[in-house]
């Protein structure tokens, strides 16, 4: 841990404030390199380019000189053993939470902010001591404004319903609205939701039985009767382009007292549907999602928070898999894949900050590494150092 009296006005003493906190397990005796220099090294290598351990440590080598700005670096720079010794043994709990702080430090959410809770096995990384099993991680997203505000990982034991509450219960999500798939309808997570001031859309699939039935015969019955005399709001959109036509239609009801089980679910007003229309080549296909809300929103919102919820899987998890090659990225040792996945988060969150330059984020990791300058606004945007 950093003592407080070593954080001064120093370029990192920002960053130190927020991560000064983590334990450093390292036996005392053995310690050449600072813990928050490593972290730094770290988040650098990272932004620009580096995936694994070898790559960080050669990436802090070839940029010694820059780097030597603004960390003491008092014997060079580690060995890739040793980042992959120290992360590998850092506490991913401890390093979530100071994400998580450095987060609400740096981003306010605002009344009705949208909020995707969504889970992502990390395909290059095993559970220590079970080799069948994939790390996995559920994050909260702010699509509005491409950031990861908080992530978890998920027990191996358990699946992700375990994972949200206590995530939920780290951040500040009061006045938001917060969408979750399927897995994630379910009672404990909706009263979370509430006590902490938000409120949600939730998938809702047969997991749910009564419920998910009664929705589709309710919204089955009004379509019958093209929805005469049935309180409701309605929007659609179409899109098209290479040869795909898709179009979009939302229907949000809010007679909730004709749904088995309704008052089990703490706050539920009103519920939900989407129509997608696909033709693909003169192929047509036909889905239908439903929803449950603790509001009585406008059905454009509601279009709005479910298209949210997919830039999720069409942003940050696709940013992830093809910008950091995530699931190429093989870590097996301690928690060294847990550790390294909240780092690749930071490292969106900085890169994202830059909305002048009209290039995709693998092309940004690029250009940090090839620019310090670049590399130097990335860092300050979101006050990680000073320099």
């Amino acid at each position: 841990m950093i003592a407080a009296s070593e954080i001064s006005s120093s370029p990192t003493s920002l960053i130190e404030t927020h991560f000064g906190v983590l334990k450093d397990r390292r036996a005392s005796h053995r310690i050449e390199h600072k813990l928050i220099d490593i972290i730094i090294i770290t988040i650098c290598a990272t932004i620009c380019g580096a995936d694994d351990w070898k790559a960080i440590a050669e990436y802090g080598r070839t940029k010694h000189d820059w780097l030597k700005t603004f960390l003491e670096l008092p014997n060079g720079i580690p060995s890739h053993d040793t980042f992959n010794r120290l992360f590998s043994r850092l506490k991913p709990e401890e390093l979530q939470r100071c994400f998580i702080g450095w987060m609400q430090a740096v981003h306010q959410v605002t009344e009705g902010e949208l909020l995707n809770i969504d889970g992502k096995n990390l395909r290059g990384a095993k559970e220590p001591g079970n080799s069948r099993s994939f790390i996995h991680m559920v994050s909260v997203w702010s699509a509005e404004h491409h950031l990861v505000l908080g992530q978890k990982k998920v027990d191996h034991k358990s699946n992700e319903i375990t994972a949200i509450p206590p995530l939920l219960e780290m951040l500040s999500i009061r006045g938001c609205l917060v969408s979750i798939d399927a897995m994630g309808c379910q009672r404990e997570i909706a009263k979370v939701i509430i006590s902490e001031g938000a409120d949600y859309v939730l998938a809702l699939k047969g997991n749910q039985g009564n419920l998910h039935e009664d929705v589709v015969q309710l919204f089955t019955a009004a379509q019958k009767q093209n929805f005469k005399n049935i309180e409701h709001q309605f929007h659609s959109t179409v899109e098209q382009g290479h040869g795909r036509s898709e179009t979009r239609s939302y229907w949000v009801m809010g007679n909730t007292e004709y749904l088995i089980g309704a008052e089990n679910w703490v706050r539920l007003q009103s519920i939900g549907m989407v129509k997608s229309e696909r033709k693909i080549n003169g192929k047509t296909s036909i889905e239908q999602r439903y929803y449950i809300l603790s509001l009585n929103i406008d059905v454009q919102r509601f279009a709005q928070s479910v298209r949210s919820h997919w830039s999720i899987e069409n942003q940050l998890h696709w940013m992830l898999d093809v910008s950091f090659s995530e699931d190429k990225v093989q870590n097996y040792q301690g928690y060294s894949a847990e550790n390294l996945a909240v780092i690749r988060h930071l490292g969106i969150n900085l890169l994202s900050r830059d909305k002048e330059s009209q290039i995709g984020m693998k092309t940004k990791r690029l250009k940090a590494g090839w620019d310090d300058n670049y590399l130097k606004d990335t860092l300050t945007a979101l006050n990680i150092v000073t320099i």
